[in-house]
């Protein structure tokens, strides 16, 4: 069977979250020269891959693309091959902490503000006390900063690079220093790190069963109608694509 399914253009990963979590795992034990790019895709990203080259280049080079939100999913189906589930930036950074705390494994946390930061950092460190913190960084930084921050993580070497700058933010800096960074995964979060420091709430249980996160954010943040606009445009390509 496969290990992709093409939506769009863009290679999803059809592994299950316990399954991405078993890659990741392997990652970590191997020696590399470069970090294991993972990319948690939603239907923003691929739709700004179409008309984005060099994101789309940055899609073609990652080394896994999980399917992070409902939209890849019911995609998916249209085409007849439905993906197993979602696996999300915001869950897999909870469950390789989890394994972290068990492994004592090492984290640089870089982005968000500095306040934010710091919060999520230290939530972490009391609840997952054996995890490694190699470093954290806000995610205003200047280019000196830039420097300073690569060379930080050249030092530590991290096991996991985790980047909260945004989609596709954090996916065009991971692959513009990807040859210099010794980390051995590194992937964008969104705005996970907003989550952990209780800034920002998570949809309740009952929305995220109904897979309403997206409607739950809308309306707890009005302001991010513009981004939501996508969706439908989105929808409308997938369901052409389906007897592609």
């Amino acid at each position: 069977m496969s290990k992709t399914l093409h939506i769009l253009g863009v290679p999803f990963s059809t592994r299950t979250m316990n399954e991405t979590i078993e890659e990741l795992e392997q990652a970590v034990g191997q020696k590399r020269s470069k970090p294991f790019h993972l990319i948690t895709a939603n239907p923003e990203i691929v739709m700004k891959a179409q008309d984005d080259a060099a994101l789309r280049q940055i899609v073609q080079d990652a080394d896994m693309i999980t399917p992070d939100g409902i939209g890849i999913i019911l995609a998916s189906r249209w085409k007849g091959a439905p993906l197993p589930e979602r696996v999300t930036g915001y869950e897999l950074l909870l469950k390789l902490l989890e394994l972290g705390h068990a492994g004592g494994w090492s984290f640089y946390f870089l982005g968000a503000d500095e306040a934010t930061n710091e919060k999520a950092v230290d939530t972490i460190r009391v609840k997952y006390p054996n995890v490694r913190i190699a470093g954290r960084h806000h995610g205003f930084f200047t280019p000196e900063d830039e420097r300073r921050i690569v060379a930080e993580v050249q030092t530590t070497e991290p096991d996991f690079l985790i980047v909260a700058l945004g989609a596709p933010g954090a996916e065009r800096w991971i692959h513009k220093h990807k040859s210099d960074l010794p980390a051995k995964v590194a992937f964008g979060v969104g705005g996970s790190l907003d989550v952990i420091a209780g800034k920002v709430k998570r949809a309740p249980v009952i929305w995220q069963k109904l897979n309403l996160e997206w409607l739950y954010r809308l309306l707890a943040q009005p302001s991010r109608w513009r981004r939501q606009l996508v969706l439908p445009l989105f929808a409308l390509k997938a369901f052409r694509e389906r007897s592609k």
